[in-house]
């Protein structure tokens, strides 16, 4: 009887923090979509968002891009299965989108984001991902807090650009 208590609340206390991680990841990855948001916003001449100065390859508009891409695909489609097809080139190659059409990008993914994280059980949260992510096989979690991470990373790019060319 006592094995069986202690069992349970080791099972309790597994899952608990699960359940609660998927609503902190949707949180801040929705936080941090709008950072994105107010970063594009912030360039005052939006022909900024598509330079790139000395070493910087990418621009600011193509990294807002390619996080919209790349977040639409792997939260998305592979586990929100919204059927959305990426394009990596088009993301990096297309140029001249104005800040509304990058916002409204960004806005729709937000929603798609919350819902496919906030639908995610404790089970889903420490299983597999669908695809080999860093080369492994690793679990949703792994992978949801490298995209977060991921999405900082690009999101401090924007704000480094916008600062250093306005």
């Amino acid at each position: 009887m006592v094995t069986q208590i202690f069992s349970e609340i080791n099972l309790f206390l597994t899952i608990i923090p699960f359940a609660m991680l998927s609503s902190i990841l949707a949180n801040f990855y929705e936080r941090d979509l709008r950072k994105l948001i107010d970063e594009v916003n912030a360039f005052q001449n939006e022909d900024d968002l598509w330079k790139t100065l000395g070493s910087v390859k990418n621009s600011a508009g193509n990294l807002a891009l390619h996080l919209v891409g790349g977040l639409n695909h792997f939260i998305g489609t592979l586990l929100g299965h919204t059927g959305y097809i990426r394009n990596r080139d088009l993301e990096f190659s297309a140029k001249g989108f104005s800040k509304k059409e990058l916002t409204a990008q960004i806005e729709a993914l937000i929603p798609i984001v919350r819902e496919t994280l906030t639908d995610l059980t404790p089970q889903e949260m420490n299983a597999e991902f669908p695809v080999k992510f860093d080369g492994a096989a690793n679990t949703h979690t792994y992978v949801l807090v490298q995209l977060l991470a991921h999405l900082n990373y690009h999101l401090g790019q924007v704000n480094y650009l916008r600062r250093i060319q306005e």
